[in-house]
């Protein structure tokens, strides 16, 4: 039965970044400045790489409860969902992380009502509801992820406020960034 769990991990997170890669396309043009964001890029992967070579996701401690793996499949589902409607709700204005976008558009609606970055909150949870229902080393994971999405983050609303004098500093003030009410 953990092999069915296993599967249907794969096959949601293989689904998520295909449509991903496919709805990038329909994006507005904008400008993501690489070479001074580079190295936060650069020590993610080398992070996950040096994991991945040490066997940090090969299995270990694979979880075989059944009501955990479902517990988990069901937290996965909803992370995607919010991240999946975020970018949805976003449309043409949605852009990779740290991107400056040519005529912005300031989104506080749907979901960007109850988070400043909901895309980011959507992926945290889905890799919460991996770790839950496969391994607890999926939660390194969601440590890596969590580092490179609060400083894009932080990053971004540096340009939306440069852009936004006036509105993005009252959305902020209003809105929690990845966790409703809380952070």
């Amino acid at each position: 039965m953990m092999g069915a769990a296993g599967l249907a991990f794969g096959v949601g997170w293989a689904a998520f970044w295909l449509y991903w890669l496919l709805a990038a396309f329909s994006m507005k043009r904008g400008r993501v400045p690489w070479s001074r964001e580079l190295r936060i890029r650069v020590v993610i992967v080398v992070t996950a790489v040096v994991l991945f070579h040490l066997g940090a996701f090969r299995g270990h401690g694979l979880n075989t409860d059944l009501w955990r793996a479902g517990l988990g499949l069901v937290i996965f589902a909803l992370g995607l969902g919010f991240a999946v409607w975020a970018r949805v709700h976003i449309g043409r204005n949605w852009g990779t992380p740290m991107t400056q976008k040519e005529e912005p558009e300031l989104v506080t609606s749907g979901p960007y009502r109850l988070v400043r970055h909901p895309i980011y909150s959507g992926v945290l949870v889905a890799t919460v509801g991996t770790a839950v229902g496969l391994s607890w080393w999926w939660l390194v994971a969601v440590v890596l992820a969590g580092v490179y999405f609060g400083y894009s983050a932080t990053v971004e609303e540096r340009y939306l406020t440069e852009q936004f004098p006036e509105a993005y500093p009252m959305y902020k003030r209003s809105t929690k960034m990845l966790v409703p009410f809380v952070l």
